[in-house]
């Protein structure tokens, strides 16, 4: 039987009212990994060998407080992850200086950037600069979060779960609005291997 042989067994299985009994799964055990173990592989290898994986590249926004600037940093690690609800995902290292910024603000906008826009991807990933210098800007319709030109596309969510992975958090995005920037219909930045193609 073929793949759309078993799929249209499944339907005809489901639509016959017979109860599916399922087992969940035990939990994992989840730890930290202590002081006197080793990690599996070195951090030189892991970043060499997974930078393969080419990725496309975003800068993830929030307003800033009362008479604060905007936060901003530039983001390879971001995920669609759910389309019931519509859920996005990032991953922010745990030292980030701009992540309590956007935890306090609750909200986010990830800008999808253009291959335009290396050097906008530049300025973002540099700590402690004034990122938004010269940077045209609108804000984003559902969280006021900036909405840089340029960028193909916008993802405007609240901030709607926050997860620990190892020296990361994952955050989880609810997506309250989004639609193509001003820069679509350009080719995507991606970041391959150390460097933007």
């Amino acid at each position: 039987m073929g793949q759309a042989g078993m799929a249209e067994a499944a339907v005809r299985y489901l639509r016959s009212g017979r109860s599916l009994a399922v087992e969940a799964l035990p939990r994992p055990e989840l730890r930290c990994v202590r002081e006197d173990e080793r990690a599996p592989v070195e951090q030189a290898e892991f970043r060499r060998v997974l930078g393969s994986f080419a990725s496309g590249v975003t800068v993830v926004t929030a307003p800033g407080a009362p008479g604060a600037e905007p936060a901003g940093f530039a983001c390879q690690s971001f995920s669609s992850l759910s389309l019931d609800p519509p859920l996005v995902a990032f991953m922010v290292g745990r030292t980030s200086t701009t992540w309590p910024r956007i935890a306090q603000a609750g909200v986010f906008c990830v800008n999808v950037l253009s291959a335009q826009q290396g050097e906008l991807c530049r300025a973002f990933a540099v700590s402690g600069a004034d990122k938004f210098a010269g940077v045209a800007h609108d804000p984003a319709p559902a969280s006021g979060s900036p909405r840089l030109a340029g960028a193909l596309a916008w993802i405007d969510c609240t901030i709607h779960a926050v997860h620990t992975g190892g020296d990361h958090l994952i955050v989880v995005g609810r997506v309250d609005a989004l639609g193509p920037g001003d820069g679509d219909g350009e080719p995507p930045l991606l970041f391959h291997k150390g460097r933007f193609l």
